[in-house]
């Protein structure tokens, strides 16, 4: 499970499938009896009595379950058992130097590939020695983009009819500039929004990407401490 802050206040905490029902009832016990309602910007949410709010996003390739009118924990039920499902993903890691590109079915990883390109470093020259070198960058960086769509034609595209959904990472003036490939188009069109935040892509950095591609994101809001917040008697300054 890892947590990450979220854009505009609280927190998001990525939650593996299989330890979800777990995670829920420690929220639960925390936070004291908690009210479920339909969310707005996810799928439910729970608000504990301490006024905690935790909002259940579906996963990458999660199917929608449905919601009853009157939301309840019977939903969450619901909620964690489609979580729990397998389901096929496919895994674009790439920054300028190497793509890791693989398949997941579930947690397994059933194909995969990395690949390396040498980009040259950057120099401190400057005049036309500078802009020769940029220009060589430029050129094995395009060559770069080039064998990394070869690469992902190869191992993605033959899974692309089963796939639930593309997961990328790392650099993503990289990512897109790869999925530009016309070839690439359907699996452009399966590419989930948010980008992981990887190392330089190789083997064990793709194994690692499966179980973040595979959680459900949880945005997790704390409430507000009276001491502590701005403008009180007791705000610190």
């Amino acid at each position: 499970m890892s947590s990450r802050p979220a854009a505009g206040g609280g927190r998001w905490v990525d939650v593996a499938p299989d330890r979800l029902s777990k995670w829920i009832a420690g929220f639960r016990t925390r936070h004291g009896s908690v009210t479920v309602a339909p969310a707005q910007d996810g799928w439910i949410s729970l608000t504990g009595a301490d006024g905690s709010i935790a909002t259940f996003h579906l996963a990458p390739g999660m199917a929608l379950p449905q919601l009853s009118a009157d939301a309840s924990l019977l939903d969450l039920d619901r909620f964690v058992a489609a979580a729990q499902e397998p389901r096929v993903l496919g895994l674009l890691l790439a920054r300028r130097n190497a793509a890791a590109i693989g398949v997941a079915d579930g947690p397994d990883l059933v194909a995969s590939k990395v690949e390396t390109f040498y980009v040259q470093a950057r120099t401190a020259a400057g005049g036309w020695s500078q802009q020769r070198y940029a220009r060589r960058r430029g050129n094995q960086a395009a060559a770069g983009v080039r064998e990394a769509a070869d690469v992902a034609a190869r191992i993605l595209l033959p899974y692309a009819g089963k796939m639930a959904a593309l997961v990328c990472g790392g650099d993503r003036p990289t990512v897109e500039a790869i999925l530009a490939d016309k070839r690439l188009t359907e699996l452009a069109e399966l590419r989930q929004g948010r980008l992981l935040d990887v190392a330089e892509p190789r083997h064990a950095v793709l194994l690692d990407a499966i179980p973040l591609a595979r959680a459900v994101p949880v945005h997790v809001v704390d409430p507000v401490d009276p001491v502590a917040s701005p403008g009180s008697a007791g705000a610190s300054r």
